[in-house]
């Protein structure tokens, strides 16, 4: 049992900002508050804040850690299976090396939770795992094995197939092939729920690895579709209605130049790396005042490293540059914890200080978004896994 008094507390939840404790039984959190009673909680390993901010463990919502490891270069890189572009079988929690260098970084700077998995080379590249950034195994770290399908629109289909004269090249023949898998999915669904529900005259459709997999968007399964420019995204729109996805838009580095069209679709984005050089065209609009546009729009957002393309660690340099043109500190806050969470269906698990939720707890040494600040006390799954 592990109890951390005397904590200038953010919640993520109905409370913040306010001095209290928190008891972890094992795993889980058992109480959170302000007036605990900390006597009845016998041979208790007790930490005292004294009066540090304390946090829920920082989520990020979309990168490709564990998939792309750092430091080495083919042997470690599983990001993109570009022999094809469909892939809707595969799954990144298969490749996932938990032993990836990066993930000690990344816990050590508060980074409790990632959802990691395949690239955007494909238009349909299988689908996101959530894991902890702490454990011998994926399956020790693992929170969801599936969170949500990759999809992708723009440059990076049409540059890693039209270069080589394959399907696709151009942005409609990705629209198109992302519409060709979605309703040969959508038919097989229809043909194998008729099967499963006893149907007159239904009979089980043969197997088909692609579509068994990809069907379950039609189930509700989340989809992350890859768009930075904003024709890409509204085609992602488009196709998400026309399809009645479960859609969150991945980067959406030119939403805020479309506000209007987002809000009035009632999509969620996660945006990000924003950080780092334009490298490539598509970026070129990118600018750290996206962010207060959005939360002035009453868009839903999380934001993202993109792990590698900016490492984890420095999650909250990249948040605290949105704060400086504008974005809210406590926005920020939500989406590095619970909206990154909700945007991968994780929330009961993780992304707030509530009973019952994981035990990933951060006390940090300063304020949250300064440079300067360290984390003082990492806790993953009621464990200390990093003390100052």
């Amino acid at each position: 049992m592990l109890i951390i008094k005397n904590a200038n507390l953010i919640t993520m939840a109905k409370d913040n900002y306010f001095i209290g404790s928190i008891v972890a039984d094992g795993k889980k959190i058992v109480e959170v508050g302000k007036d605990i009673d900390l006597s009845k909680y016998k041979n208790a390993k007790i930490i005292d804040a004294k009066g540090l901010l304390v946090t829920p463990g920082l989520v990020d919502p979309h990168c490709h850690i564990g998939v792309m490891e750092e430091g080495i270069r083919f042997e470690g890189n599983d990001t993109n299976e570009m022999s094809g572009p469909i892939y809707p079988e595969l799954r990144g929690v298969d490749s996932v090396y938990a032993k990836d260098m990066a993930f000690e970084y990344t816990y050590k700077a508060g980074i409790t939770t990632v959802n990691t998995g395949p690239g955007s080379a494909n238009v349909i590249g299988g689908t996101f795992c959530a894991i902890k950034t702490y454990g011998e195994t994926v399956e020790e770290m693992l929170i969801k094995e599936e969170t949500a399908m990759k999809m992708a629109l723009g440059e990076n289909p049409k540059r890693v197939y039209g270069t080589n004269n394959k399907n696709p090249g151009t942005r409609m023949a990705s629209a198109a092939l992302m519409r060709e898998w979605l309703f040969k999915a959508r038919d097989y669904h229809k043909k194998y729920n008729a099967f499963l529900n006893k149907e007159e005259d239904a009979k089980e459709p043969p197997f088909d690895m692609k579509l068994h997999s990809l069907m379950r968007v039609f189930d509700g399964m989340i989809v992350k579709i890859h768009a930075h420019r904003r024709d890409d995204i509204m085609t992602a729109i488009r196709i998400s209605k026309e399809f009645g996805l479960n859609t969150t838009i991945e980067h959406a580095t030119e939403a805020y130049l479309i506000p209007e069209s987002i809000k009035k679709e009632n999509i969620s984005l996660i945006i990000g790396p924003t950080l780092g050089m334009a490298s490539k065209y598509e970026l070129v609009n990118k600018t750290y005042k996206s962010a207060k546009v959005l939360e002035d729009n009453d868009i839903t957002f999380a934001i993202m490293t993109d792990h590698p393309v900016i490492t984890l660690d420095t999650t909250l340099v990249q948040a605290a540059l949105f704060i400086k043109e504008g974005l809210s500190e406590m926005k920020a806050l939500e989406a590095l914890t619970i909206t990154a969470a909700k945007l991968n269906g994780i929330e009961r698990y993780v992304g707030s200080l509530e009973v019952g939720k994981d035990a990933d707890i951060v006390i940090w040494d300063g304020p949250i978004f300064d440079i300067m600040t360290r984390t003082e006390l990492v806790v993953i799954n009621g464990q200390i896994v990093h003390q100052k």
